[in-house]
């Protein structure tokens, strides 16, 4: 018993930015498992800078064994869910009395890792590291915010390496305010990097992303793009292929699941997902998830005390984001109440620059740097 009330078993699939808040905020009342195959949480967000600063990459990676004081983690991979409880890779079945569904989403290296262990994370970031650090000429691929996010980085800590981005879209960040646009390419045009909208690559580079090895590039129209090294940054795929039966719920095409206002799996009072995970109409952002966090355990907290579940998560009509370009630069555009408006170089720095949120990372996983 806790607070008066019969504890509850919640399994967590997933120890990303929403799994690891809603397992933290459930921790005191009811009996949390959280499952995830990886030994640490990794602070996505601060992936681009440990590549460029190799010294600062320890940051981004939290240990779960400091996330729960009373719950537990389990380093495996769910494999297969029903209403009942997940089925491991090692084929033990988890019951529970909640299931909250936190998969999140894969993405290209280096903007996600590609391992479950931190130590050989490190050693990748650092081995990449070693390889940009001996390119003069280095493409993207994709011109969205990871993409110019790291052209950023790279600029930051290498002024005279050429960064040339590619995209077949012919706008930059579509929906955005068109000072936000305006802004952004004269940072860009400042820094040097030379942005090529509405230019399609042919096909991939023939060299592996992230690795020192110069080529040519062919675009859709001929043109020929040399360069040392370049990094894929497009791409995002949706982790649930334990939903691949079809028995918990239906997805999509690009694998998302669908969820009511309450954040419910649709037909499910008791199975909830957020984050990346979710049909939801918005940008995918850990900032969304970790609200999606805060409506999930509201609502399986007033469930555990026998009260109704009320809290709703609404996803903002306006688009939001904070994009930096290294520790200093940067452009972003919040909500206000007179309309969206766009944030300064200095603000989005003072925000996210700087740190990239790993303080608060920090303090969620009750460690101290």
């Amino acid at each position: 018993m806790t607070n008066g009330t019969v504890n509850r078993t919640v399994v967590v699939i997933g120890g990303g930015y929403g799994g690891s808040a809603v397992a933290k905020a459930l921790d005191e009342e009811t009996d949390v498992v959280l499952v995830d195959p990886r030994d640490a949480f990794v602070h996505a967000a601060g992936s681009l800078r440990a590549l460029v600063r190799p010294d600062w990459a320890e940051n981004i990676f939290f240990p779960y064994d400091t996330l729960l004081k009373r719950g537990t983690v389990r380093r495996e991979r769910a494999v297969a869910l029903d209403p009942g409880g997940v089925t491991l890779a090692n084929g033990e079945h988890v019951a529970a009395d909640y299931l909250v569904l936190a998969t999140g989403s894969d993405y290209p290296f280096p903007a996600k890792t590609d391992t479950d262990l931190a130590g050989e994370a490190l050693a990748r970031i650092r081995e990449a590291h070693k390889e940009l650090a001996g390119a003069r000429r280095v493409l993207i691929a994709g011109a969205g915010p990871v993409g110019l996010e790291l052209s950023g980085e790279i600029k930051a800590v290498w002024p005279e390496k050429h960064v040339v981005i590619t995209d077949p879209a012919g706008e930059l960040l579509p929906g955005f305010l068109p000072e936000v646009r305006e802004e952004l390419l004269r940072q860009l045009d400042a820094l040097g990097v030379e942005l090529r909208l509405g230019t399609a690559l042919a096909e991939e580079p023939p060299a592996v992303p992230g690795r020192l090895e110069p080529f040519t590039a062919v675009t859709a129209d001929g043109e020929r793009i040399g360069a040392d090294i370049w990094f894929r940054c497009y791409g995002v795929r949706s982790n649930g292929d334990y939903l691949a039966d079809g028995r918990v719920a239906v997805r999509d095409e690009q694998g998302r699941v669908p969820v009511d206002e309450r954040l419910n799996v649709v037909g499910h009072d008791h199975i909830y997902a957020l984050g990346d995970l979710t049909d939801l109409a918005e940008a995918k952002m850990a900032g969304y998830a970790m609200k999606h966090a805060e409506v999930v355990a509201a609502n399986i907290l007033a469930q555990v005390r026998g009260e109704e579940p009320a809290a709703v998560y609404l996803p903002s009509p306006v688009r939001s984001a904070l994009l930096p370009l290294g520790p200093g630069g940067g452009v972003g555009q919040v909500p206000a109440p007179g309309g969206p408006v766009l944030l300064s170089a200095e603000e989005v720095s003072a925000y996210k620059g700087k740190d990239l949120f790993t303080g608060r990372f920090a303090e969620l996983f009750g460690i101290t740097r």
